[in-house]
């Protein structure tokens, strides 16, 4: 055992050791370390590759303020990726949320002098990357630097510089790539096509192959060796259970090779997309499940759900524990709203910093359309969102509590004024900013839930969840809003409550075994259902 291990890197190619990364300190989130582990020795004897802490070995000669290193040091910081032969090391710096900086390191050079020199491929830019493949000296990746949708290109390693790189997938200004998967001469492009999945193949030229036929309107993703053209589609949607397709991606021959038994016909669930103008008219999407042929009367209970954030996608997902609200006349909603991915760099950009209020603006106005297109009302209908989404649905309540009968706030950031003080929350500063900025603090404090709440308003019912062990966000969120607002609704909490359920046994809500996951459900559904009317 490694104490402090956090990141599996890869192997050399005789498996005999491994890079790895872990926490030098593992009360401290910003001391990782890369290392490579020998088999069959003690991990005191792992050589180090580069550490976090020496911030000058990626940045010495780069002309950064002393202002930039400092807040370089909190950031998710530093990552390793070698190819298969042990030739190359990818290592890059996350700047934020929204970019990093890559260099190229000679681990030949490494392997026999103990010393990694570092060449410059990019810096300086916003961008994100995704699918790698070495071939040889050739790199291909995925990344949105300059092209907001993302692209393919392809880096020769001994000339890495930005402006020598090529592009083999140019980018798509209608479709975003969310993944990429290198297969025996093809590259298949995973594409977000209006929040729902479309894959492209090409040759390792760029040419395309077409589109791979997928099952339906859903999420899927390809697993695939670079060896063969054998591969294997998971996918799923809000009426089909995540399933398992063996494909040929060289001929497009698809078999079913395995799927999951569930008690439930969800041929008997209707799923659509539908588009609605926020607030500054900004069109934005959002999917709606329900029971097939449902009377759209205004009087049906309707969950509407979102997150917002870190140019994360919400996209088509199968979730069997949805299935008793749909057959009880339930509606689900989910929003893609700004702050996500499901529309490039620009969409999630939209969304943070000085335009989060554009995510709160895009929920209410979901919330508002769901009401004037006949599918529920202000008292059948509730609001949730966990995490960054629990921030939303914190944020929404405060500014339209008017607008909904029932909210679920799980593991939230509510104290956005004082946020960054606790656990590992800088990493988020560059997607919220920090009141400690002059220039930030007044739009943080404008939209922070627990600065706007007010005394005497009739808010909805809240259910707040927190987890004691949260290494994320820390509970003292949910905690003090709770005890705020029972303080200071004005609405009956016999009826109205503001509940908050602090688990001692999790977490931020990963690795939770099945019966809290249970439990968890089952409590927030009940809740829900109560609220909007369910129960006589």
């Amino acid at each position: 055992m490694i104490p402090g291990k956090v990141n599996f890197s890869g192997w050399l190619p005789d498996n005999s050791g491994f890079f790895y990364k872990n926490l030098e300190d593992t009360d401290d989130a910003y001391s990782s370390v890369m290392k490579l582990h020998k088999i069959g020795t003690h991990h005191r004897q792992d050589k180090m590759l580069f550490r976090q802490k020496d911030i000058e070995f990626f940045y010495g000669d780069m002309g950064k303020t002393d202002a930039e290193i400092e807040a370089l040091k909190t950031t998710w910081g530093p990552f390793g990726v070698p190819s298969e032969d042990a030739r190359w090391m990818v290592v890059g710096y996350w700047t934020g949320t929204a970019g990093l900086d890559m260099w190229v390191a000679d681990l030949d050079g490494w392997f026999r002098t103990g010393e990694l020199k570092l060449k410059p491929m990019i810096s300086g830019k916003l961008g994100r990357t995704g699918g790698m493949h070495f071939d040889g000296d050739r790199f291909y990746m995925q990344h949105s630097f300059d092209a907001p949708n993302g692209t393919v290109s392809m880096i020769d390693l001994n000339n890495p510089a930005f402006d020598q790189w090529e592009s083999v997938v140019p980018e798509n200004d209608d479709l975003v790539i969310s993944g990429t998967s290198f297969a025996r001469g093809i590259i298949a492009v995973n594409y977000l096509d209006q929040a729902k999945t479309r894959i492209a193949l090409h040759d390792m030229r760029g040419e395309s192959l077409g589109d791979l036929d997928l099952p339906g309107i859903g999420s899927g993703g390809l697993s695939v060796s670079d060896d063969r053209t054998e591969a294997f589609l998971s996918f799923s949607s809000y009426n089909m259970p995540r399933s398992i397709f063996r494909v040929d991606l060289a001929t497009g021959d698809r078999e079913l090779w395995a799927r999951p038994d569930v008690p439930v016909d969800p041929s008997q669930i209707e799923v659509k997309q539908v588009w609605y103008d926020s607030k500054d008219g900004t069109p934005v999407s959002m999917f709606i499940v329900h029971k097939t042929g449902l009377e759209l009367d205004g009087k049906n209970p309707t969950i509407l759900y979102g997150y917002g954030g870190f140019n994360i996608s919400m996209r088509p997902g199968f979730s069997s524990t949805m299935f008793p609200w749909y057959e009880n006349g339930g509606v689900y909603a989910v929003a893609n709203l700004r702050g996500g991915g499901e529309y490039g760099n620009a969409w999630h950009e939209a969304g943070m910093l000085e335009n989060k209020q554009n995510v709160f603006d895009d929920f209410i106005a979901a919330g508002e359309w769901l009401v004037d297109n006949g599918y529920t009302n202000p008292d059948q209908l509730g609001i949730a969102g966990g995490s960054n989404g629990g921030l939303l649905t914190g944020a929404t309540v405060v500014q339209r509590p008017d607008l909904f009968s029932a909210a679920i706030s799980s593991v939230p950031l509510l104290d956005m004024v004082r946020y960054q003080n606790f656990l590992m929350a800088r990493y988020w500063v560059p997607e919220y900013g920090t009141a400690e900025n002059p220039d930030q603090y007044e739009f943080i404090k404008a939209y922070s839930p627990y600065q706007n709440v007010k005394p005497g308003t009739k808010y909805p019912a809240v259910f707040f969840t927190a987890g004691e062990n949260d290494t994320r966000v820390h509970p003292l969120h949910a905690r003090k809003m709770a005890a705020l607002m029972q303080n200071s609704t004005g609405s009956d909490q016999e009826k109205e409550p503001i509940l908050l359920w602090v688990d001692r046994d999790s977490g931020h809500g990963g690795g939770k075994p099945l019966h809290l996951r249970i439990r968890d459900v089952a409590d927030k559904r009940i809740f829900m259902m109560w609220q909007l009317g369910m129960f006589d």
